[in-house]
């Protein structure tokens, strides 16, 4: 799993998840506003709407209707931040969520944003103390998932004695999630502890059977170690098989090959 999938989990799982397809200006404002916070909503809304299709052009034409009605509207801020990383514009991110959470620093969907555009850029050390904020609510309706988030970050860093705690929190939060259960077998498996690493790993594989989830480069990485380390020739066959078939151009693939040598 690449630090890519914790970004998609945290951005497009954040803004955009539930958006439905652009429609036009007056179209939204009329469904939404009953006021100037429902036009301020109604805007920002629509900007991540034009974002999810790619027009970022007019996702930013959009949350800036919302600030010209509020020039301190967080949420519009916060949308600002994720328009100006997907176009590249790094500085305008940065400077577009802080300002987020200059109005609303409470506010731990806007640190969770932040910890990942910050892990984004490797600065895995401030995203991990932005992430551990979001984390910090416990109403916070994608904690779970920042858990996961923030664990994957303490692993950027080498602490995953924190990690693992991260992951469980997660579990805990949010019930039975795949890439926290790979991540603990992952880490428990490093440091020679099998029988924790087999317990998580048997988890995942209850998913993965009954097709909820399907197998990860990481996670077929770590059924072959774990397979190795039980002696299990035909189970590690099948997942090298499974590895080289589906992920041929991974860096699990590539660290296979090298330890087969």
């Amino acid at each position: 799993m690449n630090k890519a999938y914790i970004l998609m989990g945290l951005f497009f799982g954040v803004f955009l998840s539930g958006c439905a397809t652009p429609q036009s200006d007056s179209v939204a404002i009329n469904k939404n506003t009953v006021s100037s916070e429902g036009a301020l909503q109604a805007y920002t809304t629509l900007g991540l709407q034009y974002l999810q299709t790619g027009d970022s052009v007019n996702a930013k034409s959009a949350v800036q209707k919302a600030l010209d009605i509020n020039p301190t509207y967080a949420p519009a801020f916060n949308a600002l931040g994720l328009v100006f990383q997907v176009e590249g514009e790094i500085a305008l991110a940065e400077q577009y969520y802080k300002k987020a959470i200059a109005q609303e620093p409470d506010s731990a969907m806007f640190h969770n944003n932040y910890g990942a555009f910050l892990f984004s850029e490797k600065r895995y050390q401030e995203a991990c103390v932005e992430l551990a904020k979001a984390t910090e609510d416990p109403f916070y309706n994608s904690r779970s998932q920042t858990f996961e988030n923030l664990g994957r970050c303490y692993q950027e860093i080498g602490r995953n004695d924190v990690a693992i705690h991260a992951f469980e929190r997660s579990l805990k939060t949010g019930g039975a999630r795949p890439l926290a259960l790979v991540e603990l077998s992952d880490i428990y498996l490093s440091t020679g502890n099998i029988l924790k690493a087999e317990e998580y790993f048997s988890q995942f594989t209850e998913m993965v059977n009954s097709k909820r989830v399907n197998h990860s480069s990481k996670s077929l990485w770590v059924g072959i170690r774990l397979a190795r380390e039980n002696h299990k020739v035909s189970l590690a066959t099948t997942y090298t098989l499974l590895l080289k078939n589906m992920y041929p151009e991974s860096d699990e693939y590539m660290q296979y090959k090298e330890s087969a040598r």
